[in-house]
């Protein structure tokens, strides 16, 4: 691919995240990157391009690629370019003729969607040929599900290092959280209800439904009692409940299971399950049963009206001014499958805007597929795979980027 005009090129940059993502790239990758920025909208390109130059003028300027969802032009921009980031969503919506592009010409796509059933329409429709053509299909390149998928992979590593087994169970919590959602997250999260028929949620949103190997016996975190309660407690993460993110990141942690030596590095006992902290059973009580209800409430239009005019409208979110304090931290513990079962725990932490960490995430997977070495997902050779996937070299970005990882056993 080195004879490609753009090293990477960025689709969306004058979303939220987008412009986000163009100005990490801008200040921190390196400066003979060849990178261009595309959209539908020229004057709004050349506007983001004039901002971007005022933060490194020392560097090669992302050139300017105007360009509708069109696929005849989708498919020349996809074989100017080793690499294609999409901001643009709903995923549901804009997304599927960019894969189609992307996967049908070798190019490297990556995303920060959350919206499993259009990951998993993708999964069914463009792997085979995206790995026929050695490009990699790497969703959810963002809070969504980067924490979670790393932290899982790090723990199941770091035991089988130290004691040479696999893992029976790894829970994740968020423990802390501060900002709002973009209103681009907003209207795709309401709006995914209005494009999937329920039997295909249902099915779409299965935890296993985006592994590659059969899902093992059916398995139930912290018991019947705590999913009637809405809570449960577990050992160095507190008391916790329902995550809104949870129906987006297992099925992806799920996905890097199978897909690390067909479940063999992480144990055929692995199960993965994710709560929020909360302060104590009422209030986790509550939280699951409130959740549960806001859930049953988009199914009906009336509800969903009234979400989007709450909402911030798309485009639009926190200033990074606004967000500098924001405080994100995940915390997940690892049981070992061996007796005695010896625990590890994994933490991941970040202060700053969380829409410019979905950036910085989205950005440095892009620069390390493009750079990088030979992470597991080169063995795999294409196809859809995980953030996982890009190992170690990913982690240490991401570290140099601010994110503190840290990894070590508890027992």
């Amino acid at each position: 691919m080195s004879s490609r005009t753009y090293d990477i090129v960025l689709l969306g940059a004058t979303g939220y995240t987008g412009k986000f993502t163009a100005e990490y790239i801008q200040e921190h990758a390196r400066t003979n990157l060849k990178w261009a920025i595309a959209g539908r909208n020229g004057q709004r390109l050349e506007s983001i391009a004039a901002e971007l130059k005022t933060l490194n003028a020392d560097r090669v300027q992302p050139a300017i690629e105007v360009v509708s969802l069109d696929a005849a032009e989708l498919d020349a921009l996809a074989k100017k370019t080793t690499v294609l980031i999409s901001t643009v969503g709903p995923y549901w919506k804009f997304g599927s003729p960019v894969v189609e592009a992307c996967a049908k010409n070798g190019t490297h796509y990556l995303d920060v969607t959350g919206e499993v059933p259009w990951v998993y329409e993708m999964l069914q429709k463009y792997h085979e040929t995206a790995k026929a053509n050695g490009s990699f299909i790497i969703p959810q390149c963002g809070i969504d599900s980067v924490p979670a998928d790393l932290l899982a992979w790090l723990l199941v590593r770091h035991v089988r290092k130290t004691l040479n087994t696999g893992v029976r169970e790894v829970v994740n919590s968020l423990q802390k959280i501060s900002g709002a959602i973009s209103g681009g997250t907003a209207t795709t999260a309401i709006s995914l209800i209005e494009a999937y028929p329920l039997k295909v949620l249902r099915k779409s949103m299965h935890p296993f439904a985006l592994c590659p190997i059969p899902a093992p016996p059916k398995f139930s975190p912290g018991g019947i009692l705590s999913k009637l309660l809405g809570y449960r407690t577990v050992p160095d993460l507190g008391v916790l409940t329902t995550s809104p993110q949870a129906g987006s990141d297992i099925p992806i942690v799920n996905r890097s299971w199978g897909l690390f030596d067909n479940g063999a590095l992480y144990g055929p006992n692995f199960r993965f399950s994710e709560y929020m902290r909360t302060r104590n059973a009422f209030t986790g009580a509550l939280t699951a049963y409130a959740f549960g209800l806001l859930m049953l409430g988009l199914v009906f239009k009336p509800i969903r009206s009234l979400l989007k005019r709450l909402a911030y409208a798309p485009g639009e979110g926190q200033t990074k001014e606004e967000a500098k304090h924001n405080v994100l931290r995940y915390k997940a513990t690892a049981v070992a499958d061996a007796q005695p079962a010896r625990r590890a725990v994994a933490t991941f932490d970040y202060t700053g805007p969380g829409y410019y960490l979905t950036g910085v995430m989205l950005a440095e997977a892009a620069l390390e597929v493009l750079d990088g070495g030979d992470f597991y997902a080169r063995k795999i050779g294409g196809g859809m795979v995980t953030p996982a996937t890009l190992g170690e070299g990913y982690v240490e970005r991401l570290r140099k980027a601010g994110c503190k990882i840290e990894v070590d056993m508890l027992d």
